[in-house]
């Protein structure tokens, strides 16, 4: 056996020439246009792509490895035990959308796996010309039936032998060449009396014969054009519309017609005529005022497929971005909406029975509440599609009324509704308006439909996310104080933002407790970790501050016995504290520090201290820490500064410079309004990467 370079022995016994031959019957006895063969390796989680018959390489590279979850017709046959067929593009865009958009051509597709009793050893992909009949027939069927337990034979017999199939480079298997059909200078005399000129193209896509009509019809030297792919050979024709109808007749086996305008003004016209060994190439001077309606054409309708892949691209990338359900409705009309040339757009969910309208553009909000929240059991276009999972597409608004009588004009004369379908769910639809006639041709219909299905996916995502972060905002909001206690001589502002970006829920805490009319504590602090083990353990860290606190325990021993019990609990996180405890009667503060950042300290006369109480592990590190306490003082008309470090740490920026600006803005900042100091200081944050949680605290004159 061989070493590849993906570092898989490649089988070398009689396993891989009978597993070729069998590939090239069944696909050559089904009639079908090509075939491709998936080892599964024992143990593995991904199929390999083996043999392939009559496909260029470049083609079935992007299909080497299919993962077992992959959204690809041959995972889902491997893996439901079970033959997939999918009959046309528009099906293939309504049940695998990236497929589709890979592969936005006409054909038909089955793909089946390759068991012998509970083994599993492959699968097998055959595809027809888009000509086929939307369903199998009984006699296609037992031949596949039949082709696949020849190769599952094959494989498990070269396993049992000890030289099983391995992935490697797979094998690209051609046709054997047909019968010649007379001397080859007759050949050359028939193909010269047709009109025009002619060249052959081989799997591809390079030019293996060529008139010399036809080189002249192009302005280049035949010799030049031998060998080479023609958008590589001539630059006029290097844009995607041209490898892409080649593409198309390839893998759609049916004829396709081109035109292309070769410098300065002359315009071709291009007719393509494949088969399962190549394409032949018919091209003649295009002169339209010859044509007749009957025979002319037909004018693309939509966007060129230059276009859609442009905004495609923009709409994949930007989607993997998108966090809420917002960021989707926007993304999707920003990218959808000019690729498409709609005009409106309207995305829908099921929500409780009904059809929530969860953003719209280009539509007035008078409309869209008319339909906001509608039963899903009223007939509409898109409940419809809901309902089915089936895209519907009005030309007209004569075609929308026969459908839907209750349906009212607005300024619109063609709409598309299209299903957005998630992990094999209908979840909700899409509609599209334009202000011009659409004809919505089957290409187009499989790429509007694929594009719904990105968006499907990453709505799914976003309501996900948005359930997610909701719930893990209450929980940390249920965790924190829902109102400070009102204390006589002492005011107080609290501020709590959390991070701006993600579901991470963070260990932030502040507390304010009152013990007696003249005595208060406060705590702040902050776990370690971002997520529902460090928001919970927040929880006991607070629970157990407040509850040392109440019972009149000093500073130091808050923190010692808090420090104990998070030992005991062993959750593997680390949490930074600081209390505070509030004389009000002789104007002081007592401070003990577990880790946390200093407080700040603003005097009456607008200068601003950073205090320095004494050092302190974090808790829950060593249980025999101590923790020292430092009185302060604390006159009317001073700020304490309670915070947590997404205050002052960013990216780059040092702690202490961070502090030296913190104190600096507080001098600036009115000690009369402690509620517009806080949003000043919250507001100044240097990034707001990381929860912030702040505490402001100001002794007042009382008056007996």
């Amino acid at each position: 056996m061989s070493q590849n370079r993906a570092g898989f022995r490649a089988a070398s016994g009689p396993g891989r020439p009978l597993a070729d031959r069998a590939l090239m019957d069944v696909v050559r006895e089904s009639g079908a246009s090509r075939g491709m063969l998936y080892v599964l390796p024992q143990g593995g989680d991904a199929l390999w792509l083996t043999a392939v018959t009559a496909t260029p390489r470049e083609i079935a590279a992007p299909w080497t490895r299919v993962g077992l979850t992959d959204p690809i017709p041959v995972a889902d046959a491997v893996r439901e035990r079970r033959l997939v067929w999918v009959g046309d593009m528009e099906e293939m865009a309504r049940r695998y959308p990236r497929l589709s958009l890979v592969l936005p051509y006409e054909f038909a597709l089955a793909a089946a796996p390759l068991a012998a009793g509970r083994t599993v050893w492959g699968g097998l992909v055959l595809l027809w010309a888009g000509a086929h009949p939307p369903q199998l027939s009984r006699g296609e069927r037992d031949i596949v039936d039949a082709g696949c337990l020849r190769l599952s034979r094959i494989l498990q017999e070269a396993a049992g032998q000890g030289d099983p199939l391995s992935p490697g480079r797979p094998r690209i298997l051609l046709p054997e060449p047909g019968r010649a059909l007379g001397p080859a200078g007759e050949i050359a005399a028939f193909i010269g009396r047709l009109p025009g000129g002619s060249c052959a193209l081989d799997l591809s896509g390079r030019i293996t014969f060529v008139t010399p009509e036809a080189a002249d019809l192009v302005g280049a030297d035949a010799d030049d054009l031998l060998g080479a792919r023609p958008w590589e050979a001539l630059p006029w024709m290097d844009v995607p519309e041209v490898e892409d109808r080649y593409r198309a007749a390839l893998v759609g086996q049916q004829p396709t017609s081109f035109t292309a305008l070769r410098p300065p003004d002359t315009l071709l016209s291009f007719e393509l005529y494949p088969d399962s060994s190549g394409i032949s190439v018919r091209m003649t001077p295009h002169s339209p005022a010859e044509e007749s309606p009957a025979t002319r054409p037909a004018a693309a309708a939509g966007p060129s497929r230059a276009t859609v892949l442009y905004h495609l691209m923009h709409l994949a990338a930007t989607l993997t971005e998108a966090v809420g359900v917002k960021d989707v409705v926007d993304q999707a009309a920003d990218q959808l909406m000019p690729a498409l040339g709609a005009k409106a757009m309207a995305l829908m969910a099921a929500e409780e029975g009904r059809l929530k309208i969860l953003g719209h553009r280009g539509y007035s909000d008078a409309l869209m509440e008319r339909f906001d929240a509608i039963p899903l059991t009223w007939d509409t276009p898109a409940t419809r599609v809901l309902a089915t999972g089936v895209p519907r597409f009005f030309a007209s608004f004569a075609d929308l009324k026969a459908a839907y009588p209750p349906a009212v004009q607005v300024d619109m004369v063609s709409w598309a509704f299209l299903p957005l379908i998630a992990s094999g769910r209908t979840i909700g639809s899409l509609a599209l308006a334009y202000d011009r006639p659409q004809r919505f041709p089957p290409t187009e219909r499989a790429v509007l439909t694929s594009l719904a299905g990105l968006v499907g996916q990453a709505l799914d995502r976003a309501r996900l996310y948005d359930t997610q972060h909701n719930v893990a905002r209450r929980l940390q909001a249920a965790l924190l104080p829902h109102t400070l206690p009102h204390i006589r001589g002492l005011n107080v502002a609290a501020r709590y933002l959390p991070a701006g970006h993600g579901l991470e829920v963070g260990g932030d805490f502040y507390d304010l407790i009152r013990l007696d009319d003249t005595n208060a504590a406060a705590a702040i602090g902050d776990v370690e970790g971002h997520n529902i083990d460090a928001a919970a353990l927040m929880g006991q860290v607070r629970t157990a501050v407040h509850a040392h606190a109440t019972g009149g325990t000093p500073p130091g021993d808050v923190l010692s016995r808090t420090n104990r019990l998070l030992i005991d609990l062993d959750p593997g996180l680390f949490t930074s504290c600081l209390y505070a405890h509030l004389d009000l009667a002789r104007q002081a503060a007592c401070l003990a520090s577990a880790g946390h950042p200093r407080p700040l300290l603003r005097h009456a006369d607008g200068r601003s201290e950073v205090l320095h109480p004494p050092p302190g592990l974090l808790l829950g590190i060593d249980p025999e820490a101590d923790y020292q306490a430092l009185e302060f003082p604390l006159p009317p008309g001073c700020v304490l500064v309670l915070y947590t470090d997404g205050l002052i740490e960013a990216p780059g920026i040092d702690p202490d410079d961070a502090m030296a600006a913190l104190a600096d803005l507080l001098e600036h900042t009115d000690p009369g309004n402690l509620g517009a100091m806080a949003d000043t200081l919250i507001h100044h944050a240097p990034a707001h990467v990381d929860d912030i949680a702040l505490l402001l605290i100001s002794l007042q004159q009382t008056s007996e």
